[in-house]
């Protein structure tokens, strides 16, 4: 072969292993900076077209006119790509949520002003002064016990995202069991734990004390389109259990049902599993999420409103702290969720919620649980929209 045949080789080799370095780095901040799992793939696309593109110009294939042409259609087709999967994304997020992530929690923080945490219209008949119990629980949740520390802890700022700031944090539940089991927390509201955080608890030689402190619905919704508006037990344990995989086997039009799950040991995920107690729980709906710790992880999705999909969690959440006119609650074996029916028990899926201890030395534990069975304090989660335990 000619010398030139042999320089041009080299010349490539060197173009096709900077452009590899480069796509390597570039991959690597996608990565950094939260970037999609999409943009990796087309960073990665992008670099073997211009690779290509590279070599055919070294080695002088084709015409002039027809590389032109071909490098031109790979900058377009990489540029389709990413217009559709950036329609796609703003598509997907236009169809609304329900998504924990997605609440301001700062809208409820006690003493702010404003705040949506309710008062009482007198002074409470307890006060801590000093030693206030550190606080913890589940996102639909804090709403309430914003309250209870609004009309019973000293005036102050209490962040709820900062696990360092202060007594008052809201981490949600699987976060708030881990923290109540390893004494980071005195008190966490919650629902029930799941399994593994019962079995955390007893490997870690720590009893987990369940006061019931108010009622609430665990409810089902759909797309408001969606011409289904109930369901039974049998069919919720026919859908989730995988038998049941189209709208029309449950009374509906003809299609997928996209049937959405939550975290493993969230609230709302545990009470799903004890519904389904005794039969398979079919594999969830999954999707990418990138972690500057952990690169791209599996995570289940978050429920979107797909015309298809179906989804679950707590009255509260879904009609306040979440409200969507584009969702709609389906009733269940005949009987819709409210503050009536869960009152009297008519809707089948009526859980309690709880005030979790595990053991702490504070002596205003007890008191404070106490009062929050008092009047004044069944009357803040009448008020904040759970149904009281007494």
């Amino acid at each position: 072969m000619t010398r030139d045949f042999w320089s041009r080789f080299s010349l490539s080799v060197f173009a096709c292993v900077g452009i590899a370095f480069c796509a390597f780095f570039a991959s690597f901040f996608v990565l950094l900076f939260g970037g999609a799992r999409f943009y990796v793939s087309l960073v990665v696309l992008a670099a073997v077209l211009l690779a290509l593109n590279l070599v055919i110009v070294i080695f002088g294939w084709f015409a002039r006119r027809t590389r032109v042409l071909t490098a031109l259609g790979c900058v377009l087709l990489c540029l389709a790509a990413a217009g559709y999967y950036e329609a796609k994304e703003a598509y997907i997020d236009g169809l609304g949520s329900v998504d924990e992530r997605e609440v301001n929690l700062h809208e409820y923080q006690p003493f702010a002003n404003p705040t949506k945490a309710v008062r009482l219209d007198e002074p409470a008949s307890y006060r801590i002064g000093s030693e206030l119990p550190r606080l913890d629980g589940a996102t639909a949740l804090y709403p309430l016990y914003a309250a209870f520390v609004q009309a019973v802890y000293p005036a102050n700022t209490y962040e709820p995202y900062d696990e360092k700031a202060g007594p008052v944090v809201c981490s949600s539940t699987t976060e708030a069991y881990r923290r109540l089991i390893s004494g980071e927390a005195d008190i966490i509201f919650a629902a029930a734990p799941s399994y593994a955080q019962s079995k955390l608890a007893k490997n870690k030689g720590v009893e987990l004390k369940l006061t019931p402190i108010g009622r609430e619905a665990f409810v089902f919704f759909v797309n408001r389109k969606n011409p289904v508006d109930g369901l039974t037990t049998r069919q919720i344990k026919d859908i989730y259990g995988g038998k049941a995989t189209n709208w029309k086997d449950v009374g509906g039009a003809d299609g997928h049902i996209r049937a959405f799950q939550r975290n493993p040991d969230s609230g709302s995920q545990t009470r799903l599993e004890q519904i389904m107690a005794g039969e398979t729980l079919m594999t969830p709906p999954h999707e990418d999420v990138t972690s500057m710790m952990a690169g791209i992880i599996r995570e289940t999705s978050s429920y979107r409103n797909y015309k298809n999909a179906l989804g679950f969690s707590f009255l509260f959440y879904a009609s306040e702290m979440n409200r969507s006119n584009k969702i709609k609650l389906l009733s269940i074996d005949g009987i819709a969720p409210s503050a009536e029916t869960i009152r009297s028990g008519e809707y089948p899926y009526v859980t309690e919620f709880y005030a979790v201890t595990a053991g702490s030395a504070n002596p205003n534990i007890q008191p404070f649980l106490d009062w929050i069975l008092s009047p004044q304090g069944q009357k803040l989660v009448e008020q904040t929209g759970y149904v009281a335990i007494r």
